[in-house]
């Protein structure tokens, strides 16, 4: 055994391809472990600030990148004791050639990986403020963390590109930003559209014409905000479809924010039959008027008129507010009010009518 693990192959010994087998085996074996002792320790000293989550929650946020983080410093330490052959007379990692292409692969993963964390780090703390907020009545605050984790995620997302280019492609980064800085405006214009939707996503912070759970109509679109990006607008419609709308549109667009009334409106006409006596009409017009305005479900504004001599029936206009935005209780209350009105037109020996035409033939004298 001593023999092998002295024994020279390509430039190291035996020893030195077991170190670095066993620490690979050990990385695999343990990464899980590790990563959940550094999850532990995080979690220990962010628990002294606040009980809003879970160690499990945090432990399936960073269980990933950090086994990933693991499993590199390993493969490195491992490595760092293996040599090329001399023989080979591979070019140094200056100079391009297989030792360059693993040198900046490994440089490549590392950053990735870091920055994964820096990701899951800053969803873990967005998701502290998500639950913060979850504990207050307002719907602003939510709308701002959305809009904080999208601006921080793209600045995370731009620094890693730029480490990447500089220290990964070695790419001198001052010349770089005086280019962009030169074709910016062939960029924006390239670009319109899609900084036109930012602007408006500000626009849409600022301003506040919506916040995220209320429910809107833009053009033909009803549904409520799930969502405010940076380019677009997330709404959930009633039939449960998930429908993207630019935020330049959200702008520009008649934009009816539903959510804002303070009542739902009910209009409908009632037809009776041709052949109810007059007296009979004003009863259930006052019964019915009454009904409305004593209902505890409507405000004062109800009206009920008899408005049309119909093709068909006598009609009665009844137009009123229901003092809620559920939709299931308006409902309730629409469905309740009229059973009452069919009690009220029975109860005055009268009914519905319905479509019908009447034919007059006349008698040829033929």
């Amino acid at each position: 055994m001593s023999k092998f693990l002295d024994q020279i192959y390509f430039g190291n010994s035996g020893l030195d391809y077991c170190w670095l087998i066993g620490a690979i085996l050990v990385g695999l074996v343990f990464q899980k472990y590790l990563s959940k002792l550094l999850s532990n320790l995080i979690f220990k000293i962010v628990s002294k600030q606040t009980s809003d989550i879970s160690n499990e929650e945090l432990y399936a946020l960073l269980h990933k990148p950090l086994s990933r983080f693991i499993m590199l410093i390993i493969i490195y330490i491992a490595s760092s004791h293996i040599d090329f052959p001399t023989e080979w007379n591979l070019a140094s990692e200056d100079e391009f050639g297989v030792r360059m292409i693993l040198a900046k692969s490994y440089q490549f993963a590392l950053i990735i990986t870091i920055a994964w964390i820096a990701l899951r780090v800053l969803e873990f703390f967005m998701l502290l403020l998500t639950r913060k907020a979850d504990k207050t009545d307002g719907k602003q605050d939510d709308q701002i963390i959305a809009f904080v984790r999208e601006i921080l995620r793209i600045v995370l997302i731009i620094i890693t590109a730029f480490i990447i280019l500089g220290n990964v492609f070695e790419i001198e980064m001052g010349p770089l930003l005086a280019g962009l800085g030169v074709g910016g405006l062939a960029l924006a214009l390239a670009a319109k559209e899609s900084l036109e939707n930012l602007l408006s996503s500000f626009t849409i912070f600022f301003d506040k014409p919506f916040v995220m759970g209320d429910f809107v109509k833009v053009g033909d679109v009803y549904g409520t905000v799930e969502k405010v990006g940076f380019r677009s607008t997330r709404l959930r419609t009633p039939e449960k479809s998930y429908v993207t709308i630019p935020n330049k549109k959200m702008i520009d667009a008649e934009l009816d924010n539903l959510s804002l009334r303070t009542f739902r409106r009910v209009r409908q006409t009632i037809g009776l039959l041709y052949g109810t006596p007059s007296e009979s009409i004003q009863a259930i017009v006052s019964d019915i008027q009454k009904l409305i305005d004593d209902h505890k479900n409507t405000n004062q504004d109800g009206l009920v008129r008899f408005t049309e001599f119909g093709a068909s029936s006598l009609d009665i206009m009844v137009n009123y507010y229901v003092d809620t935005m559920d939709w299931s209780v308006y409902l309730d209350v629409k469905q309740e009010i009229n059973y009452k009105i069919m009690e009220i037109v029975e109860k005055h020996k009268s009914d519905f009518a319905f479509p019908t035409q009447t034919i007059h033939l006349e008698k040829s004298d033929s």
